[in-house]
């Protein structure tokens, strides 16, 4: 379309643009009243309030972030800066049966999101008491009533999460003890119903052994969506499906037959029409080759004309590196020994240094942690085979130190440590020793045999002042791309807000363009197309495109910025205000030069607009059904 337009807002000219899988074109954007008005070769400037010379830069839609837990930041930072400046223009919440649907559901005995989101997502227990303080609703309808009134920047869809409707049904007791009695099963499938019908775009669930509750006496216990049978589970999904919306799930990982009986659930053969089906994660796991290649064959069999289903397995464009401050990490709740130090809370450190000298846990511990390494057995031979059954392998070599005390210890991989130690004990060490050092080893280090003792000492000696990281997946970018390019898979899963300290990946969507872009043109339009358009079909919303007429969310992009640009080097750990607490982000400053959200500039060249959380930008992502329904 070309030609004078009366009046335009922001005029963006000479881009590439990217949309919707369609060939690349140099083209201008016209903008007015928050909307695409024009698209085309030479539009006349005229009249516009502004104009953008974007020769030589991408213009695409706004990039959903398809997997979030920002339901908590939201309610202190509705601006989602760090989400933003990567261009996400869209994300999802409630996701992992997580959620504040239903409002603070405290009973005058638990907070439950306190309980469910303190060790799921390490966030300080007195962050998470702040927000239930000031939570005004308890209803599903009075939340979007509430989210729709929030200075949103990107636009939000919501799932209702299930471990919180199991609590509102059956009361936290309840939802981790026992199943729901008939009444109370048809109490859910109703609230789901209706929440349905008012926009929530879908059910969450998750079964994933990660997430543990932080409330005592249950800190043994995983959250309340893990305690839901098949049966149950069934029943919700089946509202679901007559609605046409969205199941977010996770699959139970330690079960093949369990995994594939529960995601049968998607076909349309079995069940008269399918159900469309999210599900974390797609992932190369270091420690266990099976996990990915199941993933391939999971998403071919259940979308195959036999099967009939809807199924769309998630995929990270990272590599999967995960931070742990000492033994606060998420990859210790699936193996007990580390699970037990997790139980504390995360400011109780004289709790876990108890635990970590008592003998009969050293024992526990040490077994744990040579299990597999010494003598031959079936451990030895699944470790030698890459398919043990924890994704984090316990490799000293792998585990590198990020921030200790000992400075000369950081950069270094913890097997270098534990050599230097020895090599010190044994004075065999051809180096003059800090004063510093000489006494760390002397007064905490010198019983140390072996790497089970070394590791021990290292979370005595340093609690959560030590900082470690390791990457338990995605270590080979090439098969990363495979996963990103398989068209059975959906990327995009990026876990933003959730392990404040522990993951950073909110520049996972330019991660994926990146990988893409390597393939040439045809393989970036593709790639825009997922991260966009199908991620809004996915979720049964509105976006994803920039035709004329389409609400303006997009972003500009310099290519030669994000060729060279180094997703792993750009990991920050900041002071977040809002959080009274540290995290780690992304800084990709000079890749995304624009990012325009409700027709309305959020940030530009490396600075967030000053209207960013301050006044509305996005809006409320309601189901498509929903609105089809009127």
């Amino acid at each position: 379309m070309t030609g004078k337009i009366q009046k335009i807002d922001m005029l963006i000219k000479n881009a590439k643009v990217f949309n919707n899988g369609e060939t690349a074109v140099i083209e201008d954007v016209a903008i007015t009243g928050g909307r695409i008005v024009s698209r085309g070769q030479q539009i006349n400037d005229q009249g516009a309030s502004r104009v953008i010379d974007a020769k030589g830069l991408w213009l695409m839609p706004g990039l959903f972030d398809i997997h979030t837990h920002y339901d908590l930041e939201l309610e202190i930072a509705p601006g989602l800066p760090e989400s933003t400046r990567h261009g996400t223009t869209s994300v999802v919440i409630a996701n992992c049966s997580l959620g504040l649907a239903f409002g603070a559901q405290r009973d005058g005995k638990f907070d439950p999101i306190v309980a469910c989101y303190a060790r799921v997502e390490n966030i300080p227990k007195s962050v998470l008491t702040h927000c239930a303080d000031n939570v005004s609703w308890s209803t599903p309808q009075a939340y979007l009533d509430h989210l729709d009134q929030l200075n949103l920047g990107p636009n939000v869809a919501v799932l209702l999460p299930h471990s919180m409707l199991r609590i509102e049904t059956m009361g936290f007791e309840g939802s981790i003890t026992r199943d729901p009695t008939h009444s109370e099963l048809q109490a859910m499938k109703d609230a789901l119903g209706d929440a349905l019908k008012l926009g929530y775009v879908g059910l969450s669930t998750d079964a994933l052994p990660f997430h543990y509750l932080a409330a005592q006496p249950h800190c043994d216990k995983t959250i309340p969506t893990q305690f839901a049978q098949y049966r149950e589970i069934k029943a919700l999904t089946e509202v679901v499906r007559e609605q046409g919306a969205t199941w977010q799930a996770t699959p139970p990982k330690d079960s093949v037959i369990d995994t594939l009986k529960t995601f049968m659930l998607t076909s349309g053969r079995l069940h008269g029409r399918p159900l469309r089906t999210t599900v974390v994660a797609a992932l190369d796991v270091a420690n266990n080759w099976k996990l990915s290649r199941l993933a391939k064959i999971l998403a071919r069999l259940l979308n195959s004309s036999l099967i009939q289903g809807d199924f769309h397995m998630q995929a990270l464009g990272a590599r999967f590196k995960i931070w742990s401050d000492g033994a606060i990490t998420p990859i210790a709740e699936e193996i007990p020994e580390l699970r037990r130090l997790n139980e504390t809370d995360l400011e109780d450190r004289a709790g876990r240094l108890s635990i970590l000298s008592d003998p009969d846990y050293i024992r526990d511990f040490k077994a744990m942690w040579l299990k597999g390494k010494h003598r031959w057995g079936i451990s030895r031979l699944k470790r030698k085979l890459n398919i043990e059954d924890y994704a984090f392998n316990r490799k000293l070599a792998d585990m590198t130190v990020e921030l200790c005390p000992q400075k000369n210890w950081q950069g270094m991989d913890f097997q270098s440590v534990f050599d230097r130690v020895l090599a010190i004990t044994n004075d065999c060490l051809n180096e003059e020793l800090s004063n510093k050092e000489q006494q760390l080893i002397n007064s905490d280090f010198s019983q140390v045999r072996d790497e089970a003792d070394f590791m021990l000492q290292m979370l005595r000696s340093f609690d959560t002042d030590l900082s470690w990281s390791t990457i338990t997946a995605n270590r080979d970018l090439k098969t990363v791309r495979e996963l990103l390019m398989d068209p059975l898979l959906l990327p995009g899963f990026n876990d933003s807000g959730a392990h404040l300290t522990n993951m950073a990946f909110y520049d996972g969507n330019l991660r994926s363009l990146q990988m893409a872009a390597t393939g040439g043109d045809a393989d970036l339009s593709y790639m825009v197309k997922r991260l966009t358009k199908d991620a809004a079909e996915v979720f049964g919303v509105e976006g994803g495109t920039i035709y004329p007429g389409d609400v303006a969310d997009l972003i500009l992009i310099d290519p030669v910025q994000l060729a060279t640009y180094n997703g792993e080097q750009s990991v920050a750990r900041v002071y977040r205000e809002e959080f009274q607490a540290q995290q780690l982000v992304n800084r990709s400053d000079g890749v995304v030069n624009l990012v325009m959200i409700g027709g309305q500039t959020a940030y530009e060249n490396n600075a967030f607009s000053s209207t960013l959380g301050v006044q509305p930008m996005g809006r409320l992502l309601r189901s498509v059904a929903t609105a089809a329904r009127g």
